[in-house]
């Protein structure tokens, strides 16, 4: 910018020896020269401001000696080395981590520069010493530097919290992975272990007790695996805290449990610190975790009772919803089985069926067996499915089975092919069902004792016949489509007469078919257990085929009949 003077005209540009020393006295930083004996021969305002001089009254003085820490200093400052010793060799050095005394004695943090004094300025070989203070940088590094641990302190808490949410997230997953209870808290023990605790241990109200289901210790061989092994008696304490959580208590911590008598549980795992925490949904007290830390580990405190009573919420959780799907799946088979019917009394023939409805489902499906008189003496035999797995299958099955009593006992002069045409084209015109698998058969006594076996097939696995004395075999002759497809359709009726002592069989497709096996698979091994097993009572055979051969995901139903020996 263009200077002025008073009378407004511009001033005369300086130069020369003026303009060197405007430039010196106007200088950003601190600077002094000083000649071949150290002694300050020149100094610009701002070195003065800096170290808290009056106006020329470093000049003369020793600066090595007057702005330099001594050796030995009470406050700690390091010795500096004099700037001649490395000048004087012509070279130019530097440092960022120097300390110059002000005139009162305190310490001036800098960075600086040295370099040799020109030779015209005839001092010998002096030095010109450029400082500038440090402190600003220096609180600005110390700055940067909070803020770089505070981002590291945050990302170190991100971390923690993200693996604490996917442990718990995992814990979760234990739970309801599985709908068994005691194979769901077993997998969670082992989880707590030793993350949380030394040894976990849960309990599950029975009555007005507790009854202990799943445990887990750091050291291997110090709990017994099995319950009937688990024999150790309860710590008093224990015991105490446990009965308070099944009266409804709140969450009980047991520093330094007292040594109890004997050999307790506590006692057993070295216990120094125990944590109860109650296992409840809403009112309902579903039983108690048990966390336990020996002497080597630290004891409990808040934020170890937080997240033991969040993993005691998901649990009890877990158990809630496994007790009211089981309590589902009790209401679904109850349904099924009372949708069944008794199998009726019929002179010179054993009858037996068998319902084994699927494992872990609280479903109801469409398989039924039923077997009833007709009017002219005969027995009507039936197995079926219809498709689905749910109240509305139930029900339409219902609606089916009930219909093809109706429609066998209102015309019993008909073979089994034109009832099940019949039940067909009601089906279709009623909306019965969507689709179904039925296999009808009749029974008719001859008056030699004898009888008489006529059948027809509607999309159903065939019925299996073992005679005495020989090999089973499939009745494959009048097979055809299942019902609700072409409801006016012919369907073929076969006849045989059924030898002494013969085991008929009709069953659903859960006994021979899975997602393990396929359907032909399945119908060889039936064929291959009937005739290993065929010397069983009925009732026994029917529970044994399906116990060994059958899906226990799926419905299993079968019902089977058995001729006298002679």
């Amino acid at each position: 910018m263009e200077s002025f003077t008073e009378t407004g005209i511009p001033a005369a540009p300086l130069a020369g020896d003026a303009l060197m020393s405007a430039l010196f006295a106007a200088a950003g930083a601190g600077i002094y020269a000083i000649d071949s004996q150290g002694l300050v021969i020149a100094c610009n305002p701002w070195a003065e401001h800096l170290l808290g001089y009056q106006p020329g009254a470093l000049i003369g003085v020793n600066a090595h000696d007057a702005l330099n820490p001594a050796a030995g200093n009470t406050e700690g400052l390091r010795e500096q080395r004099s700037v001649l010793k490395d000048v004087a060799q012509g070279k130019r050095i530097s440092g960022d981590r120097a300390v110059l005394l002000r005139a009162d004695g305190s310490a001036l943090p800098v960075w600086w520069s040295a370099l040799p004094l020109p030779p015209e300025a005839g001092h010998g070989n002096g030095a010109v010493v450029v400082f500038h203070d440090a402190s600003a940088q220096r609180e600005r590094a110390e700055r940067r530097a909070d803020r770089y641990a505070h981002s590291e302190t945050m990302r170190e808490q991100a971390e923690y919290d993200l693996a604490e949410i996917t442990w718990l997230s995992e814990l979760t997953l234990a739970m309801v992975s599985t709908l068994d209870a005691e194979q769901a808290l077993e997998r969670l023990v082992r989880q707590l272990v030793p993350r949380l605790a030394d040894t976990a241990l849960i309990d599950l109200a029975d009555g007005p007790t507790m009854r202990r289901v799943a445990w887990a210790h750091h050291a291997p061989g110090v709990l017994p695996v099995t319950p009937a092994d688990l024999n150790v008696p309860e710590h008093p304490e224990h015991r105490a805290a446990l009965v308070r959580i099944r009266q409804g208590g709140t969450a009980q911590h047991l520093p330094q449990p007292a040594t109890g008598a004997g050999e307790d549980l506590l006692n057993l795992v070295e216990a120094a610190d125990a944590l109860i925490v109650p296992l409840r949904m809403r009112a309902l007290t579903l039983g108690a975790l048990t966390l336990i830390r020996a002497a080597a580990s630290p004891p409990f405190n808040e934020a170890d009772r937080l997240v033991a009573e969040e993993i005691a919420r998901r649990t009890a959780l877990g158990l809630d919803n496994t007790r009211l799907h089981a309590a589902q799946a009790d209401i679904a088979a109850t349904l099924q089985r009372a949708l069944l019917t008794d199998l009726p009394h019929v002179p010179g023939l054993e009858l037996a069926a068998h319902y084994q409805p699927a494992q872990h489902a609280a479903e109801v499906g469409g398989d039924w067996y039923d077997a009833f008189p007709l009017p002219d003496g005969d027995t009507a035999l039936v197995i079926g499915d219809v498709t689905g797995h749910d109240i509305k299958a139930a029900s339409r099955m219902s609606e089916l089975r009930n219909m093809l009593r109706a429609l066998a006992v209102d015309r019993p002069e008909e073979n089994p092919g034109q009832i099940l045409q019949r039940l067909d084209t009601a089906q279709a015109h009623l909306r019965l069902a969507d689709s179904a698998t039925v296999v009808l058969a009749r029974l008719h006594p001859h008056p030699d004792g004898t009888w008489e076996l006529s059948w027809s097939v509607a999309g159903h696995p065939p019925p299996l016949l073992l005679a005495a004395g020989s090999t089973s075999t499939y009745l494959t002759g009048p097979h055809a489509m299942l019902l609700g497809l072409r409801p006016t359709m012919q369907r073929p009726t076969a006849r045989m007469t059924l030898p002494p002592a013969a085991t008929l069989v009709l069953y659903t497709d859960g006994l021979v078919e899975s997602r393990t096996q396929n359907l032909d698979t399945g119908m060889t091994r039936l064929r291959q257990h009937l005739d290993t097993h065929h010397d069983l009572p009925l009732p026994r055979l029917c529970a044994r085929l399906a116990q060994e051969l059958g899906d226990t995901r799926d419905d299993i139903t079968l019902i089977a009949v058995r001729t006298p020996t002679s």
